[in-house]
């Protein structure tokens, strides 16, 4: 019996102009779709469980309200509960971050293989409507081209899902720091004072992390394809 011979030794890919690199790109690409479907898909249903849990706690407090007095109880099962919905909250929030850096490295690679293309064939880089750059500046040019410093950041920011979630938790943060202060008996002007103080203190602190968190990423991430300087 004939023994199978060896399979042919393949010639690597060592140019642009060979068709399997078009062809290794070109799924790469697809790839990457997908990924970027799957994160849009995740962040969309992680958000709208964390509102559902919300409003399903609101709703059973609304019928607990009814069947108890509003007193030291009442104020402490509250609380409780707010508790529980705010770590919630913050473990939807760094899910949401998390899809938003997925999302970032998909079209990063994006990029990166569009800028293979344009290599391959340059005559089809005025077609192009998305960006070749794997810089920052360059891929947040395929998000409609968002401030990336200053206050004009800050304000993106809070349009995102993420952003959107953060102010969620932050305003749950003051009900809790109002609820909280009245069950230890402080007035009603100094639960709001509270309220505020809690607010806000949630706010800055998931404001400060989350610029952290972008530029930690930013400081890890490699360039090979920088934006132009105009």
């Amino acid at each position: 019996m004939e023994e199978p011979r060896p399979p042919a030794e393949l010639d690597p890919v060592t140019s642009l102009a060979d068709p399997r690199a078009v062809q290794i790109m070109t799924a790469e690409h697809g790839s990457l779709l997908s990924a970027r479907s799957l994160v849009y898909t995740e962040a969309f249903t992680r958000g709208g469980m964390f509102l559902a849990f919300l409003s399903f706690s609101f709703v059973g407090l609304a019928l607990l309200a009814q069947a108890l007095p509003i007193d030291g109880t009442f104020l402490l099962i509250t609380a409780v509960v707010l508790a529980f919905d705010l770590v919630v909250g913050l473990m939807t929030y760094g899910r949401v971050l998390a899809t938003s850096y997925e999302d970032y490295l998909a079209v990063r690679g994006m990029a990166r293989i569009r800028h293979g293309y344009a290599d391959i064939a340059p005559v089809v880089l005025p077609y192009f409507t998305d960006t070749i750059h794997d810089d920052l500046a360059g891929v947040m040019v395929s998000y409609g081209g968002p401030p990336t410093k200053g206050i004009g950041a800050v304000v993106y920011q809070l349009t995102t899902s993420a952003g959107m979630t953060g102010l969620i938790i932050a305003m749950l943060a003051g009900v809790l720091g109002f609820v909280l202060a009245l069950v230890v008996g402080s007035s009603s002007s100094l639960a709001f004072i509270a309220a505020a103080v809690a607010g806000v203190a949630a706010f800055v602190v998931l404001a400060l992390l989350t610029a952290r968190y972008y530029a930690g990423i930013q400081s890890r991430l490699s360039v090979s394809f920088p934006s132009p300087r105009e």
